[in-house]
């Protein structure tokens, strides 16, 4: 087996992605957006000559190439952009039929170990590739001694250990960056020359530990993990693929694991259910996008690799051969390894929920919180809701607020069975009851006034259907959160828009503590809370 070792990589300046901001509306996150990429009104988006794509996150990246489509191919692309598990269940189930005609995610793998899935998909074109590898700052690269020199995933795993290094990824259950690279450092560790089984993912957990052990960052998007790894210089490296690692705003060295790697490739994929004439749409657009000149473009714009032959590959990726790693040919296979990552092996994290219980918050509002926190708790079986529940060693802190933050209420899932705290934060949720003012910034220093166990991920929700009416405002804030230790300050906020919220405030307390601004006024509280999960 040959082994590649590091490439050693310059700061690529031309053709950058489009870098997500630390503020995230939910035109990135939602399950529920639809985005037209061509010209002309809704109804013309609807018409004979749309193509109504799901897509992944990862590809809007791609929307100034695809609004060339109408002209160039004859194709108006719609794209409506969803998470993976949720984009997978929606075909799968059939919920995607008749309204959409095509999915575009990173990779189908999940998607096609769901039972009845296959059905429900046609013609696969593979538009472009990106592998799942590790970028270190160049230091620290040389540091390990592994610049142009061969490493494997058991190296990486063992300096993780030696805790030698740190490191950012997505979270595997909201993210195929982080669902791939789990993937294959458990192929990789358990030297598995099939088909991942369950009987390795159980035998290479203790490694797994060891390896997760250096992360220290986490995300439920890579464009926002590469965003907070460049504002974070304390973390060494980041997992992910290899377009966002060539396009972040450090220069990395980028090291590719001689035993293998999993990359994302992108498939444009028909659905069955599409009529006759949108397949005669698809087949122009897939056959537009593998043109030379088209694959250079989307080479140079995204720093994604080409698929279709005659495009040369340019230099920055290397002369690194990629080598993929076997996947799970079962999806109980491959839910043991997400739950395994998320409840025995990933550091836990710790989040607190700040939670307006104000008057205004009375009827359909309160009992929209409720039954958002109650789904945590595991009340939604479905295989999104299964990998959002709070997690086995997970440290939850409620504090409701009014007029003034009520107490801090905490919570510690075992990492036995959890049934019983579980079923604890679930009465707490359902007794959850709305009077009195808003007090929003006491209510977020109180959060900022917990400790920080070392190491943890440590996150905080804020929740509130209103302006702020008592206590503190937002200038006192911020002049308390830029006197906190530095570890503390490093704790980002994730603002949920609800109600008559102030937009411009809340986007100011996200901007400041590097977290982001979920919309929850005109979609389900519950999704945005479960979208939330995969930044904790």
């Amino acid at each position: 087996m040959t082994s590649p070792g590091v490439q050693p990589i310059a700061r690529f300046g031309g053709g950058r992605r489009h870098a997500l901001l630390p503020v995230l509306l939910p035109v990135l996150l939602a399950a529920t957006l639809a985005t037209a990429c061509g010209t002309g009104s809704e109804e013309a988006a609807d018409g004979a000559g749309v193509l109504r794509i799901l897509a992944g996150s990862e590809i809007k990246d791609l929307e100034p190439l695809l609004q060339r489509a109408e002209r160039e191919a004859g194709v108006q692309v719609k794209l409506t952009y969803t998470g993976t598990l949720d984009g997978a269940e929606q075909v799968a189930s059939g919920r995607a039929d008749g309204s959409l005609d095509a999915t575009w995610f990173s990779s189908n793998r999940y998607l096609s170990l769901i039972d009845g899935a296959q059905a429900k998909l046609s013609t696969q074109t593979k538009i472009m590739v990106s592998p799942v590898v590790l970028g270190l700052n160049p230091a620290k690269a040389i540091e390990l001694g592994w610049k142009d020199k061969p490493v494997t995933w058991a190296d990486i795993a063992t300096a993780a250990k030696d805790g030698r290094f740190s490191f950012g990824m997505t979270n595997p259950a909201s993210s195929n960056s982080g669902f791939s690279a789990l993937v294959g450092v458990a192929a990789a560790l358990a030297d598995a020359d099939g088909a991942l089984s369950a009987e390795q993912v159980a035998s290479v957990t203790p490694r797994l530990k060891e390896f997760f052990s250096a992360q220290r960052l986490t995300a439920g998007s890579s464009g926002w993990l590469a965003d907070a790894f460049a504002r974070d210089s304390r973390v060494d490296g980041m997992v992910n693929y290899e377009s966002v690692l060539l396009s972040g705003g450090r220069p990395l060295t980028l090291v590719y694991p001689g035993d293998g790697v999993v990359s994302a490739d992108y498939p444009l994929t028909l659905l069955a259910s599409a009529p006759e004439a949108k397949k005669t749409l698809y087949g122009k657009l897939t056959a537009w996008l593998r043109t030379p000149a088209v694959q250079k473009e989307i080479m140079t714009g995204t720093n994604r690799r080409p698929i279709a032959g005659g495009v040369p590959l340019d230099q920055r990726f290397g002369t690194a051969q990629l080598i993929e790693l076997p996947f799970p040919n079962r999806r109980s296979t491959a839910d043991e390894l997400i739950a395994t990552y998320l409840n025995q092996v990933r550091v836990p994290p710790e989040t607190r929920f700040v939670l307006d219980t104000s008057g205004s918050m009375k009827g359909e509002r309160i009992a929209a919180l409720r039954q958002a926190l109650v789904a945590l708790t595991g009340a939604d079986t479905s295989a999104s809701g299964a990998f959002t529940r709070f997690s086995n060693r997970e440290s939850v802190t409620m504090i409701p607020f009014s007029g003034s933050p009520r107490g801090p209420v905490p919570f510690t899932v075992p990492a036995g069975d959890p049934a019983p705290v579980l079923a604890d934060i679930k009465r707490f949720a359902e007794g959850l009851d709305a009077a009195g003012g808003t007090a929003i910034f006491d209510s977020l220093k109180a959060a900022y006034d917990q400790p920080v166990t070392p190491g943890h991920y440590s996150s905080i929700v804020l929740m509130t259907d209103g302006e702020n009416t008592d206590g503190t405002n937002y200038a006192d804030f911020e002049t308390y959160y830029r006197s906190l230790p530095e570890e503390r300050r490093h704790t980002p906020t994730f603002v949920v828009l609800f109600g008559e919220s102030d937009v411009e405030e809340m986007r100011r307390v996200a901007e400041l503590t590097g977290g982001a601004v979920f919309d929850a006024r005109s979609t389900s509280l519950t999704g945005v809370f479960k979208e939330i999960r995969g930044y904790q």
